[in-house]
């Protein structure tokens, strides 16, 4: 099969296409022929060095997955060859999905929504999975509440704004002033230019805030937390934060996405019934996978795909 290995870490240059032996699913598990490899902020931190997941290479980057099972392996009955299937296999260890072939956990995988494709799912997983543990798992999401998504036009925010409005939220977002509209059209209620406006000053008496930046801006988001909110983070924050969030009576959660089968399912649902909708930046071919990273720097509005 043809992957994209990397032997060092750093800029997008190394990563480079190689053959490489096919993978043999073991007990439990499928071989997926993909036909779609979403890229996401994880897997450009991995390949630099700056988050050493995977330890040293030799590795291959990537777990988003969405393809065709191609061979069942020993006591595996989730699924038979031929099932379209999506997932986000093993994460954090090493799924190398920048490939023809992924030999996958069945657990880790589910049937793909009928109604889109494989690039559209190939997409979703690991930043559908993040929203949807993070609101639905840690946030505790419920009708009626106020939340606020920051980073509202990205991977995971773009997702979140959907899922809330799913279920029953006021969403208000952050953006930047280019992704206004883009944001407004995913059915947020209220979209702040956070170049423009200073959102721990504006809002109040939100129930929920999903912070991907991290920093000051963590902080921020707690003078826009009522007492009970939750503030879900997805880089941790400072221990002066922690102890202003303890004094408010505000929860905060960081949250590490992990495979969920439970989660995939839901999210398949949501798609389905047209409530969820995974916004494409940009494909590439997956021999241009260094390519993906370099315009998934820009921070693009939407997730990027390798098309395989």
């Amino acid at each position: 099969m043809r992957a994209i290995v990397q032997t060092s870490v750093g800029g997008p240059e190394v990563l480079t296409l190689a053959d490489r032996p096919d993978p043999i699913p073991n007990k439990g598990e499928v071989l997926v022929r993909v036909h779609a490899a979403g890229i996401n902020p994880v897997d450009t931190a991995v390949r630099s060095g700056a988050y050493p997941l995977l330890g040293q290479p030799p590795f291959t980057v990537g777990w988003d997955i969405s393809g065709v099972v191609e061979k069942v392996g020993p006591d595996t009955n989730d699924f038979a060859v031929g099932d379209e299937v999506f997932g986000m296999p093993r994460f954090p260890k090493e799924a190398a999905a920048y490939a023809e072939l992924v030999a996958s956990p069945a657990r880790d995988l589910v049937r793909k929504p009928y109604n889109i494709d494989h690039l559209h799912a190939g997409a979703l997983p690991l930043a559908g999975l993040t929203a949807w543990q993070a609101l639905v798992g840690a946030g505790r999401i419920a009708s009626g509440q106020r939340v606020l998504i920051q980073a509202a036009a990205g991977g995971v925010g773009h997702l979140a704004v959907q899922i809330a409005k799913a279920r029953g939220a006021h969403v208000v977002a952050t953006t930047s002033s280019s992704k206004l509209d883009f944001v407004r059209n995913l059915g947020a209620d209220e979209v702040i230019d956070y170049a423009a406006t200073d959102f721990s000053a504006a809002l109040s008496d939100m129930d929920i805030v999903l912070e991907p930046i991290g920093g000051e801006n963590a902080e921020r988001s707690l003078k826009t937390l009522k007492a009970g909110g939750v503030l879900v983070s997805l880089l941790g924050i400072s221990d002066e934060a922690k102890a202003e969030a303890r004094a408010r009576n505000i929860r905060h959660e960081h949250i590490s996405v992990v495979p969920d089968q439970t989660g995939l399912s839901e999210l398949a649902k949501l798609i389905e019934a047209g409530k969820l909708d995974v916004q494409l930046a940009r494909t590439f071919p997956l021999e241009e996978a260094g390519a993906a990273h370099s315009f998934l720097a820009g921070k693009p509005a939407g997730k990027i795909v390798l098309t395989i």
